[in-house]
């Protein structure tokens, strides 16, 4: 039930902002635009990290080539960004079907200190079955981030406690390993899903 109503909250927050995001898709996203310079992610062969899967699986940049691939970034605790994307995410890959099976899906978490192994494993099973988790220590982490061209940080909140600020962009890769492009946070099924497409599309067309 709860991942139910996870993935009915971002559907009905994507269609709500649809109209809203559209000149701003059309500027910064839209066909032709500019790749902004020093933000394209490296290729994946060309990081060096190492993490770990939900399941405990030594997990790094090499096991996302051979397949089209989005990342997203994120943490466990995130109250609002993180679940409201990975719902979204879960909705596109539903509406890709066979195909979704197609893609390597990765969750990376920005919060080593409380996302472990076991907790990843709980928290992306509320989400599609294709998503896996991967955690680490924090400079594997930012190694990672680092070659995406992704962002975090920690910030303290009131009682001792922290929250993280991260990229909440999601990040799509051809199956060479080759960036594609990037998915805004809230960006509307009808334009995220064809990026998706254009990944996998890319994909047939260099085996061709």
């Amino acid at each position: 039930m709860q991942r139910r109503q996870l993935l009915l909250y971002g559907a009905a927050g994507a269609g709500v902002l649809g109209m809203t995001l559209f000149v701003g898709w059309w500027r910064v996203d839209g066909p032709g635009a500019p790749e902004p310079k020093g933000q394209r992610p490296l290729p994946l062969s060309a990081m060096e990290f190492r993490l770990t899967d939900h399941q405990g699986n030594e997990v790094g940049p090499g096991n996302l080539i051979g397949r089209p691939t989005m990342v997203f970034f994120g943490f466990t605790y995130c109250p609002d960004v993180c679940p409201t994307t990975l719902s979204d995410i879960s909705g596109w890959l539903e509406e890709l079907g066979d195909e979704a099976s197609e893609m390597n899906v990765v969750f990376i978490t920005v919060d080593s200190e409380r996302d472990t192994v076991e907790a990843m494993a709980e928290y992306v099973g509320y989400f599609h079955p294709v998503i896996r988790g991967w955690t680490g220590p924090e400079d594997q982490i930012a190694r990672a981030a680092e070659g995406f061209r992704a962002s975090f940080e920690r910030v303290p909140t009131e009682g001792g406690g922290y929250t993280m600020n991260h990229t909440a962009s999601v990040f799509l890769f051809d199956a060479e390993g080759e960036p594609v492009t990037m998915i805004d946070y809230h960006e509307p099924r009808e334009f995220a899903v064809p990026k998706i497409r254009r990944a996998l599309t890319e994909d047939v067309e260099g085996a061709t």
